[in-house]
């Protein structure tokens, strides 16, 4: 979605602001391996991004309360926004900081670069997440690691037996980061290329 003039900047020009969501724009959160791949397919159609290198994710600014946004059901893309009973803040760097920061704008804001269309930014998200982790599995799996059901199975790798694959086993997306990497779950993510 493109603006004439944003609504909002920045007002602080030294350090991370913590601004709440809601109020002049929601959020969308992804991680930066499957949000790198979303960049790749919106091309000069992604409005604004934070990229925050310390938790390894990207934010990309939406048109508030988007309804259809937060019926969206992908694996670690999260949609923030302000909730009834709660608020939600999202650190939000100075407009001049670059990639010498570890939170910065990646995609900066400015006027033809403001608000991400939902409709491109769904697309470009559901088919990075394909490309980066792989097709969804079915259903619920335990993690290998915390050993509780995640909704959001990571393949991290491939028990062999003999000359036959065996059994895939996941983590959820916290431990799946840690998890020592398997050239055959690579495979199996769509990873290798």
């Amino acid at each position: 979605m493109k603006a004439a003039d944003p609504l909002w900047t920045p007002q602080n020009a030294k350090d991370i602001e913590l601004l709440p969501v809601g109020k002049w724009w929601d959020a969308v959160s992804a991680p930066t391996t499957v949000a790198d791949r979303a960049l790749e397919l919106l091309g000069g159609r992604s409005g604004a991004v934070i990229q925050d290198d310390t938790y390894g994710k990207m934010y990309w600014l939406i048109r508030i309360d988007t309804a259809t946004a937060r019926s969206w059901r992908m694996r670690q893309v999260r949609v923030l926004t302000a909730l009834a009973d709660e608020g939600t803040l999202l650190g939000v760097p100075p407009a001049s900081w670059g990639a010498e920061h570890r939170t910065y704008w990646r995609i900066p804001l400015g006027p033809d670069r403001y608000l991400t269309d939902i409709n491109h930014l769904v697309r470009a998200l559901r088919q990075a997440l394909d490309d980066v982790l792989g097709p969804t599995p079915d259903g619920r799996q335990l993690c290998c690691r915390c050993q509780l059901p995640t909704d959001e199975p990571v393949p991290v790798a491939i028990e062999h037996s003999g000359s036959v694959a065996g059994t895939t086993v996941y983590a959820c997306p916290t431990h799946a980061r840690d998890y020592p990497r398997d050239a055959v779950a690579q495979a199996v993510r769509g990873r290798t290329r």
